[in-house]
């Protein structure tokens, strides 16, 4: 019987020690999205939400692999929660990576960046992107002229 306690014990003590190990783990991700040449599209929104809906700190984008042709830019801002996120109608602090390809390129472009959360995990994703010559690429949303987040 004492035995077992102390395996128990053991095992618990593991596992909090390895907490911030296991926070650091890394996801793998891909995608592919679609933009009209000289456009600007949104790659990615960071927010500062943790997994309890609380408000931390914004993670950040790191880029991996920067796109050949095109520039990317990351913007700084603050945004409310659609009723229908996992935390609706909370207000919180973003970063997005936008994408915007050189103005008479077409063709196929790569973006690879890291994302971090608040509570200290990432994400790497890799974003296959597809310069058109015609509208109909998803750009990013405006409003009153201005790029939304």
């Amino acid at each position: 019987m004492a035995m077992h306690k102390l395996v128990a014990v053991l095992t618990m003590a593991a596992a909090v020690a390895a907490g911030p190990a296991l926070a650091q783990t890394t996801t793998n991700l891909y995608r592919s999205v679609s933009v009209e040449k000289g456009k600007t599209v949104r790659l990615a929104v960071v927010t500062a939400l943790k997994k309890d809906c609380t408000v931390g700190e914004v993670g950040g984008v790191r880029v991996i692999t920067a796109p050949k042709n095109g520039q990317l830019a990351v913007r700084s801002g603050k945004l409310k929660t659609p009723a229908s996120f996992r935390c609706p109608n909370v207000e919180t602090p973003v970063q997005g990576l936008f994408y915007q390809s050189r103005p008479n390129f077409s063709g196929p472009d790569e973006v690879s960046y890291e994302t971090r959360t608040p509570e200290g995990g990432t994400e790497t994703y890799t974003v296959k992107i597809t310069v058109t010559d015609k509208p109909g690429g998803a750009g990013a949303g405006k409003k009153d002229g201005q790029l939304e987040l």
